[in-house]
């Protein structure tokens, strides 16, 4: 029988109190016992990005962290972007902008860009090719995905830059 810890994780706002095995990664503890099937398994080897989620604040490949190296973090996963019922605005750019096709990588590039994003409001095409090179997709060849992270770019600065009020 494996040891187990128990680990106290505030994933999309909500606090999760676990045992886990020491051995488990993040991405599997997401997946496997919050049942937050948004964050893909790709690689497990941090080549894909299809698992990266929020740290922190900190884009990460979650199946490069253990669960319980996540003790007392907040995790921010794919669901947890907007609230249920609504699209981020980077959620609504790959949508647009018709940033996906098979959908497997799209969890983690809308993750990375947020990151991006956070960094960098105004990124020009180099500066997010540069940001979502970590992320590889199989199907679209890139071009609508940049076209996706601009189109939030801009609808984030929009919303940033309305008075309090506005659009009520």
């Amino acid at each position: 029988m494996a040891m187990k810890r128990e680990i106290t994780v505030t994933v999309n706002g909500q606090q999760h109190h676990s045992q886990v095995e020491p051995r488990m990664l993040l991405v599997h503890y997401l997946r496997d016992v919050l049942d937050l099937t948004g964050t893909h398994i790709g690689c497990d080897t941090s080549q894909c990005g299809a698992c990266t989620v929020l740290l922190n604040g900190d884009s990460v490949k979650a199946c490069t962290v253990l669960a319980v190296q996540a003790d007392g973090s907040e995790v921010t996963t794919i669901e947890g972007l907007a609230p249920e019922g609504s699209l981020h605005p980077i959620q609504e750019g790959f949508w647009e902008k018709h940033g996906l096709q098979c959908g497997f990588c799209t969890p983690g590039m809308i993750m990375a860009s947020y990151q991006l994003l956070k960094n960098n409001p105004n990124p020009t095409e180099d500066e997010i090719r540069k940001g979502l090179e970590g992320n590889i997709c199989r199907c679209t060849g890139y071009e609508n995905i940049v076209r996706a992270v601009q189109y939030a770019a801009e609808r984030m600065q929009a919303s940033a830059s309305q008075p309090v009020g506005a659009g009520e």
